[in-house]
């Protein structure tokens, strides 16, 4: 029996709500991050992504309360990142209700952090959230909410991050974010053929092709999207249909 792809939406919160922009600039409100859940489960989302986008440039920790109320509203998986830097953080969100944190920024200050987090919690609890930005034939990591370079090789990092033992890669095009012009398909095909870890696609979906396309050529596992859904341009439901009539298997 073949995997089920995964459909997730991503809600980027900045003081207490639902926010997007392109670039990781000209920010507009999107909503409650908690009607939003909510509507995105009844859609029929596998999970959420919740980014505290503010945390990490403002250094301070992702608000545990949200997760605990996005917990006791939704019966779907979700994620939790943004300004996540010590154990005691992880542990504090994943008690809090959260299935999985996303660790970004600190996975390149601090990778036995990382590695300490794994062996702490399980793997399968830790993803690692990858913010590139294409140079010539290269892509580098970007931190701090994609605002400063840190001159490593997102495919070398990746693969890092898979030996430091995470159970899953966050990919976030920097070049795509927020523009709709679809999924980066040449860096996701780069990262997912490069480890054996599910690869989450991020950035750029504008249209349920885009959705089929990164699928059938790319080896990621789940697709997100974040604006499209906020600006009801179509449903996670549409997304999944048209996905099984294109024989990609997912769950309906």
């Amino acid at each position: 029996m073949s995997l089920a792809m995964r459909i997730i939406s991503c809600l980027d919160i900045q003081d207490g709500r639902v926010v997007k922009g392109t670039h990781f600039a000209d920010l507009v409100d999107s909503g409650d991050p908690l009607e939003l859940a909510s509507e995105y489960a009844r859609q029929g989302a596998d999970e959420l992504v919740l980014l505290d986008i503010a945390a990490t440039l403002e250094e301070r920790k992702n608000r545990a309360e949200l997760v605990r109320d996005v917990a006791a509203t939704i019966n779907i998986p979700f994620t939790v990142g943004g300004g996540i830097s010590s154990l005691q953080h992880v542990r504090e969100l994943l008690q809090a209700g959260a299935d999985k944190v996303s660790i970004g920024s600190a996975a390149i200050s601090d990778p036995e952090f990382v590695r300490q987090a794994c062996g702490q919690v399980g793997s399968q609890a830790i993803v690692i959230s990858i913010d590139p930005k294409k140079f010539g034939d290269s892509w580098q990591v970007y931190t701090h909410g994609g605002s400063q370079n840190s001159g490593l090789d997102a495919i070398e990092f990746a693969a890092q991050m898979q030996d430091a033992g995470v159970g899953e890669l966050l990919v976030n095009s920097l070049d795509r974010d927020g523009t709709k012009l679809g999924f980066d398909i040449e860096l996701l095909d780069k990262i997912s053929s490069n480890v054996s870890l599910p690869v989450i696609a991020s950035s750029g979906a504008g249209s349920i092709d885009d959705f089929v396309q990164v699928f059938k050529q790319t080896k990621v596992t789940a697709a997100l999207g974040a604006r499209v859904f906020h600006d009801k341009q179509f449903t996670i439901s549409e997304v999944k249909h048209r996905l099984k009539t294109e024989g990609i298997e997912v769950r309906i």
